[in-house]
């Protein structure tokens, strides 16, 4: 094995970029959570424009994530490989995950641009779909990749998975409770 980094660059940024996508989606998750049960105080618009950041930046790293790999020399995907769920060989099923939740996560995000056009109560039913988005992203991330079963990598996503996934139950609690009590505000 070659101890030269430059042959390992593309790898390397693609293994970079997954692990910065998966933070900052768990994070843009979050924050939209918190917003969504109005747990967090201020201007409205500074709150959808932290959201809106922090979505923007999820599609960024997303993008460096697969196409980074297409110029990586030891698995030497296509562009189809890297774009078209199902169509590489390599790990298909976490593969085909990562990649659908990439579409997810990009179009679930643009989606905020067409909410005036397609209505805002139907994008927020729509917009729904991101937690179903982030969870297939997190499929890929702990079945696939080298870091994937090692311990501080788990660490890693534990801590960027706890606060997201407590926000999710407070949410489902709440709104459940709402659903069940009439007038009870979450």
């Amino acid at each position: 094995m070659s101890t030269d980094p430059s042959t390992h660059l593309f790898w390397i940024t693609s293994r970079a970029a997954g692990t910065v996508a998966m933070l900052l989606s768990s994070a843009a998750v979050g924050f939209g959570l918190l917003m969504a049960g109005k747990l967090v105080k201020g201007n409205a618009a500074d709150r959808r424009s932290i959201h809106e950041i922090l979505s923007l930046s999820v599609m960024v790293a997303i993008a460096v994530h697969g196409l980074s790999l297409i110029a990586d020399k030891w698995l030497h995907p296509s562009l189809l490989d890297v774009t078209l769920p199902f169509a590489s060989s390599y790990r298909t099923l976490a593969t085909a995950a990562g990649i659908l939740a990439g579409w997810g996560l990009i179009a679930l995000g643009l989606s905020y641009y067409l909410r005036r056009r397609i209505g805002q109560r139907r994008w927020r039913t729509i917009h729904r779909f991101t937690l179903l988005a982030w969870l297939l992203g997190l499929i890929h991330t702990l079945t696939e990749g080298t870091d994937a079963g090692q311990p501080w990598f788990l660490a890693l996503v534990a801590i960027a998975l706890a606060p997201t996934l407590a926000l999710l139950a407070f949410r489902c609690y709440f709104q459940t409770k709402v659903a069940v009590e009439p007038g009870a505000s979450p």
